[in-house]
């Protein structure tokens, strides 16, 4: 007599959504080098990499068909369900940290130090040619006001040097930090006063942000002001802020360390 041995059907959505999974994965890690080499035009980057993101949400969506169709039906494919969901995770971590800055800080992406009376940036040909002929415009005061209270701890640097010195620690901070520096003016002239224009980037997809540095002499050293604009995106994701503080750490450790 002969048994006959009957296997559980394998859940259809729980074959796939490894499959989705990794092309979504594929399609997210393509279209960030693509963005962070600069081969594509941002906007097309960006619809790619979203369209890598929608990938792996589709992946979650049939992994949790597939756990409810095993539970209910006893259908195979568990281990294949859980697999599509950990590939899925892969893609949707970054985006998740960036969802939740997003809905925890304000949607602005011009941060300064000095919130009245803001760096202005540089027009010469160098640093308009830097920008793409782009000059950020000066922030309305609501969003000034939404970096009062959401980044409080951003404030100018004063140091009890003179602004030849701070100047000097300035530019050093700035190469330290990977910024491309393409205008330095020296304290001097009428006012005083000293500048440094750069260009910095992201980390990850590497997107251009301006930045321009003021140094202004005080009577007991100097006083340097930051600012920093998203020259891409209009949400920063406190991308700014973070950088801004990062500059004034590494100049306070300069000058501690006497440059």
């Amino acid at each position: 007599m002969r048994h006959v041995i009957i296997e559980e059907p394998f859940s259809r959505p729980a074959r796939w959504s490894p499959k989705v999974a990794w092309f979504g994965l594929a399609v997210a890690c393509i279209a960030s080098l693509m963005i962070r080499f600069r081969l594509i035009e941002y906007d097309a980057g960006f619809i790619a990499l979203g369209a890598g993101v929608g990938m792996a949400l589709l992946a979650v969506l049939l992994s949790f068909v597939a756990f409810i169709r095993i539970w209910q039906e006893g259908r195979q494919g568990l281990g294949s369900a859980i697999k599509g969901l950990a590939i899925a995770a892969l893609v949707l971590a970054y985006p998740a940290l960036m969802a939740f800055k997003a809905a925890t800080l304000p949607p602005i992406h011009d941060i300064s130090t000095d919130t009245d009376n803001p760096p202005a940036y540089s027009r010469s040909r160098i640093s308009l040619d830097a920008r793409g002929g782009r000059v950020p415009p000066d922030a309305p005061p609501e969003v000034r006001e939404a970096q009062r209270q959401a980044y409080v701890q951003i404030a100018p640097l004063t140091l009890d040097v003179g602004p030849t010195e701070a100047f000097a620690l300035v530019q050093k901070a700035a190469t330290t930090l990977g910024w491309q520096v393409v205008e330095a003016i020296p304290p001097g002239g009428r006012q005083g006063a000293g500048r440094l224009e750069a260009v910095a980037r992201t980390f990850v997809l590497r997107l251009p942000d301006d930045v321009t540095v003021r140094i202004r002499p005080r009577a007991d050293g100097s006083r340097i002001d930051i600012r920093s604009v998203s020259r891409v995106v209009q949400h920063d994701l406190g991308g700014n802020a973070a950088r801004i503080r990062a500059f004034l750490e590494e100049t306070s450790n300069l000058a501690l360390a006497g440059g």
